[in-house]
C-alpha cells in the first residue's frame, strides 16, 4: 500500500489551484510493465483502460460570454469584463463566434450536431471562480457521438498505424481564472484574465490502452484544431489542456477504480502521467491494496503523479438550467428563417467553410508522392504540405524527404513552432538541400544553421555558415593527408578491419571527423580510407 507524508499545498503550475504535495512512499513500481500489458505470471495480463477530455480554448477575440479579450499575455486583471468578476447583475451574451468554432470542429471530428443544445450552471467553490459556478453544457451538449481516426509511430516508418477513437461529446464551457500562491507570503492572488475565455471540451470514450495511444490522438486532435483554426493548440500557454481517466482490470473482469490526472499540458506529460499511473496502480494492486478513485496531478520534474483529492464521495455540483440563456438552437439553410437571421448560426454553411483536413492532406501526398502513412504525417502535423510542395519539384522524392525532416521539421517540431514561426525561409531550405547534395555541407553542420535560422544568428544560410566556417572539405590532398595521419596513428583498429571486423572503420572515420571538426566529407574519408588500408594489405 503507498502512503504519503509530508503533505502541503502549494500551486498547479498551469491552472493556479492549490494541490496536494508529499513525499510517496510506493514499493517499487513494476519494471514489467510493457506497451499495454503487464504480464504477473503467464496466463495473467493487466489491461489499462484510457479515457481522455480534452480542453481547447477557442481561438476567439472575446470570451463566451462577455466582451472581454482572450488574448494571452496581457498584463494581471486587465482583460477582466463586469460579468467576468461576477458583479451583480450583469447578464451573459453568447459569442456568436464561439458557437461556430464549436460546430465546425464537431463536424470535423464526424459528430451528430443537436440543433438545439443547453447550458447548464455548475456549482463548485474556487476563488479564482467568481461567480460559484460555471456555465457547461453538462446534460444538452453541441454535439455528441463521433470518431477521430489518428496515427501512433513505431519504431520504424512502416510500423505506422492508424487507429480510431470514439467522440461521446463536444460542449461549450467557460474557463476559469488563476490562482497565483505565494508561498513565502502565504497568500494567493488571483487573475481573472483567463475567467470566462471559452473552452471546447472534447470527451472520448476509454479507447486506449497506453500512453503513447493517447499521446498521439492528442497530436493529431491538435492539429486538426489548428488546422481548423478554432485553437491555436499552444498547449505551453494553456490553450489545450488534457484530463486523463486512467483504469487497469484484468480481461473478463470488470473495470477497475479510475484516478483522473488532470491538467497535462504537453503532448510528452500526457504519454509519461499515463505510462506512470499505470504502474503505480498495478503496483498497488499486485501489493494487495487498492486503487482510490481520486484526482491527481502530474509533477513534470519527477515524472510521478501526485494526489490532489479523493472522489470517493460523489461531489454535488447541483447542475441547474442556465436561467440566463435561452437554448442555443442551430439552425439549416433551409430552415424556414424570417427574420432575425443574421445572429443564426447555419451548420450546413459552416461545412462548406471547412478547410482541407489533416485526412485529406495525408491522403494527397501519399497518392502525388507515394510517400507513406509516416512521412506525410509527419509533414502534415509540421504545417509543411504546401513547403514540401514549392521545394520538392525537380528533386528526389526520398532524398527530400528525409532531408526536410531530419534536418527542419524535427528541429522546429522539438521548439513547439510552426513552419511559419520558425524563422526560416523556404529559399534557406532550397540552398541548404542544394549545398548537402554538391557535398559542400554536412549534415551535422546543416542542423547547426537551421537552429541558427531558428534563433536568428545570422541574416541567412551563408552569412551563419560563413561566420561559423561551417563550408565542408572536399580537397583531395588535404582529406589524403588526413587519411594517412590517421591510419598511422591508429595501427590497431586498422589491423581489425584487415581482418574483416567492419565497425572499425567508423572509429577511424569518427578520427577524421575529430580532426576536422566536422568539416571533413566524410563519404570521401571512407572511399580514401578503404584504398589505402587495402593497398597496405597487398
Amino acid at each position: 500500500m503507498a502512503t504519503f507524508m509530508s503533505m502541503r499545498f502549494t500551486s498547479c503550475k498551469l491552472c493556479g489551484h492549490p494541490v496536494r504535495r508529499g513525499i510517496v512512499n510506493v514499493s517499487k513500481l513494476s519494471k514489467r510493465y510493457k506497451a499495454t500489458k503487464l504480464k504477473q505470471a503467464d496466463t495473467l495480463v493487466w489491461e489499462p483502460v484510457i479515457g481522455l477530455e480534452i480542453h481547447a480554448q477557442i481561438a476567439a477575440n472575446a470570451k463566451l460570454f462577455s466582451g472581454a479579450s482572450s488574448q494571452y499575455g496581457g498584463a494581471v486583471n486587465t482583460q477582466v469584463s463586469f460579468l467576468d468578476s461576477a458583479l451583480p447583475g450583469t447578464l451573459p451574451v453568447l459569442n456568436k463566434r464561439c458557437v461556430e468554432a464549436g460546430v465546425t470542429t464537431a463536424i470535423a471530428l464526424g459528430c451528430t450536431i443537436n440543433k438545439v443544445s443547453r447550458f447548464d450552471r455548475k456549482h463548485y467553490f474556487y476563488a479564482d471562480l467568481p461567480a460559484g459556478y460555471q456555465i457547461t453544457q453538462q446534460n444538452h451538449a453541441l454535439a455528441n457521438n463521433g470518431e477521430f481516426k489518428y496515427f501512433v509511430y513505431g519504431k520504424y516508418e512502416t510500423d505506422c498505424v492508424e487507429k480510431s477513437a470514439r467522440i461521446l461529446q463536444l460542449q461549450l464551457e467557460q474557463d476559469s481564472g488563476k490562482s497565483l500562491h505565494d508561498d513565502i507570503a502565504g497568500r494567493s492572488l488571483i487573475d481573472l484574465n483567463r475567467a470566462g475565455c471559452a473552452l471546447m471540451e472534447i470527451v472520448t470514450a476509454p479507447d486506449f490502452h497506453t500512453g503513447s495511444d493517447a499521446k498521439s490522438f492528442v497530436r493529431d486532435i491538435k492539429m486538426l484544431l489548428v488546422t481548423l483554426g478554432t485553437c491555436d493548440g499552444k498547449m505551453s500557454e494553456g490553450s489545450m489542456r488534457v484530463d486523463a481517466n486512467i483504469s487497469v482490470h484484468k480481461p473478463g473482469q470488470p473495470l477497475g477504480v479510475r484516478s483522473e490526472v488532470k491538467n497535462l499540458n504537453s503532448l510528452t506529460s500526457v504519454k509519461k502521467a499515463i505510462d506512470y499511473e499505470i504502474e503505480r496502480q498495478i503496483s498497488v494492486l499486485e501489493n494487495g491494496g487498492e486503487v482510490i478513485n481520486e484526482t491527481r496531478s502530474f509533477d513534470v520534474d519527477t515524472g510521478e503523479t501526485l494526489p490532489m483529492r479523493d472522489k470517493e464521495l460523489k461531489q454535488d455540483y447541483r447542475f441547474m438550467p442556465e436561467p440566463n440563456l435561452p437554448p442555443l438552437r442551430l439552425y439549416y439553410t433551409t430552415d424556414k428563417s424570417p427574420s432575425g437571421t443574421q445572429q443564426r448560426v447555419y451548420v450546413d454553411i459552416l461545412e462548406k467553410e471547412i478547410p482541407m483536413l489533416p485526412r485529406d492532406k495525408r491522403n494527397y501526398l501519399i497518392e502525388k508522392y507515394g510517400l507513406n502513412s509516416y512521412r506525410a504525417n509527419f509533414i502534415v502535423n509540421a504545417l509543411a504540405v504546401e513547403l514540401f510542395d514549392d521545394l520538392v519539384k525537380g528533386k528526389n522524392i526520398k532524398s527530400f524527404s528525409d532531408f526536410l525532416m531530419h534536418q527542419f521539421l524535427n528541429l522546429i517540431s522539438q521548439r513547439d513552432l510552426t513552419v511559419a514561426e520558425s524563422n526560416v525561409m523556404s529559399s534557406d531550405i532550397d540552398k541548404l538541400y542544394e549545398w548537402y547534395q554538391h557535398r559542400e555541407l554536412s549534415l551535422e553542420n546543416i542542423q547547426k544553421i537551421v537552429t541558427g535560422l531558428i534563433e536568428k544568428q545570422g541574416a541567412s544560410a551563408r552569412e551563419i555558415a560563413e561566420t561559423l566556417d561551417l563550408w565542408q572539405i572536399n580537397d583531395e590532398k588535404y582529406l589524403t593527408d588526413l587519411c594517412k595521419q590517421i591510419i598511422e596513428e591508429n595501427p590497431k583498429h586498422v589491423a581489425k578491419y584487415k581482418r574483416g571486423k567492419k565497425r572499425a572503420l567508423d572509429r577511424l572515420i569518427g578520427q577524421a571527423k575529430q580532426k576536422s571538426n566536422g568539416k571533413a566529407d566524410l563519404s570521401t574519408v571512407n572511399d580514401i580510407l578503404i584504398k589505402m588500408m587495402k593497398t597496405g594489405a597487398e
